[in-house]
């Protein structure tokens, strides 16, 4: 939503070898969950049903990010103020899946995997699952109390991380000093809507460089998001992101601004704002890399789960190879 008025530094997964990230896991399993699927557009999955393309894509591509040093965060229980937000995602993957099945009848296969992309479920077997598959890989993660992307910006804030890895511009609106995008999407980001798909780079947001280049304060930029919308309030219909940021010039904060604005927001207006502003995050967390558990990872990815074995073990090795061996604490080998 911000993307017309920020400064973005695009970068490469290169450059970022040694830094660390907390990464918004939810995120990377929905994509994981839209892009790894079949040619018609399902899903993989295993002899008995179960879903696989979100462990595909978990194992492939964090097998790639070890050098960075990742930390997955998961999401807690959802703030009551994304009540709406969630039953519109519900709503339109609903519409997805009855159009995907229509698409198929009529065998038209691009649309039907236009369609199929956008309707993906993180339940509770695919989180469970992806833990499990964490622990095993030897990378640390932990389930924040609300949002991942809170906790994952306080870790940032913290200097616990380098910085977040994350698609989603909230981020910096808790607060985190670094925002990367694109973190392990690196190649083809597939647009449903579109049908087409386009490159992507990785890239760097900084908060203090933009606040300072936008001329506001990050309580200022919290304003503007609300102008436009986040996930906790429906912003002013009409107002983007470049009209928003002239009112917070023009009026320094929303309370002053014309009432014709102010009425057509939420009257949780400050609890929107605290959500951002003082999120409930943990603040006492113990975080352990541990070598990759090869057994482990063969069993349950080839005896259970169905996975090609000699590509699990060439992708363990891997791991094996890269990972750093340090019963260490969080403080030890994040920067």
């Amino acid at each position: 939503m911000l993307t017309p008025i920020l400064k973005r530094e695009q970068t490469s997964l290169k450059a970022l070898k040694g830094t660390s990230f907390a990464i918004d896991a939810s995120i990377e399993i929905h994509q994981f969950l839209a892009l790894v699927r079949k040619r018609d557009g399902s899903l993989f999955s295993d002899s008995q049903g179960r879903v696989t393309s979100h462990l595909i894509g978990l194992l492939t591509r964090t097998s790639r990010l070890i050098d960075m040093k990742p930390v997955f965060i998961f999401d807690g229980k959802p703030n009551p103020l994304k009540r709406r937000t969630i039953e519109m995602r519900r709503d339109a993957r609903k519409k997805a899946e009855a159009e995907y099945v229509e698409a198929v009848s009529k065998k038209d296969y691009s649309k039907a995997w236009s369609k199929a992309v956008m309707t993906g479920r993180v339940t509770g077997l695919v989180l469970e699952d992806s833990k499990h598959l964490l622990t095993l890989m030897g990378i640390p993660w932990l389930e924040a109390l609300e949002d991942a992307e809170a906790q994952a910006s306080f870790m940032a804030a913290r200097g616990d991380v380098w910085a977040v890895g994350s698609k989603d511009y909230d981020c910096l609106l808790y607060g985190a000093p670094i925002l990367a995008r694109y973190l392990t999407l690196t190649g083809r980001e597939w647009l449903p809507a579109q049908r087409r798909s386009r490159p992507l780079i990785p890239e760097l947001i900084r908060l203090s460089e933009n606040l300072a280049l936008l001329g506001i304060t990050r309580e200022q930029l919290v304003d503007l998001a609300i102008l436009v919308g986040t996930d906790f309030n429906q912003g002013v219909k009409g107002i983007g992101p470049k009209k928003a940021l002239k009112l917070v010039h023009d009026y320094g904060s929303i309370e002053q601004m014309p009432e014709e604005i102010r009425s057509k927001l939420t009257e949780d207006l400050n609890n929107v704002r605290q959500v951002f502003l003082k999120p409930r995050v943990l603040e006492k967390y113990l975080l352990k890399r541990s070598p990759p558990d090869r057994d482990g990872l063969i069993r349950f990815l080839s005896e259970e789960r169905g996975f090609n074995k000699e590509r699990v073990e060439r992708l363990t090795e891997r791991l094996t190879r890269r990972s750093e061996i340090t019963d260490a604490g969080l403080d030890n080998w994040l920067n």
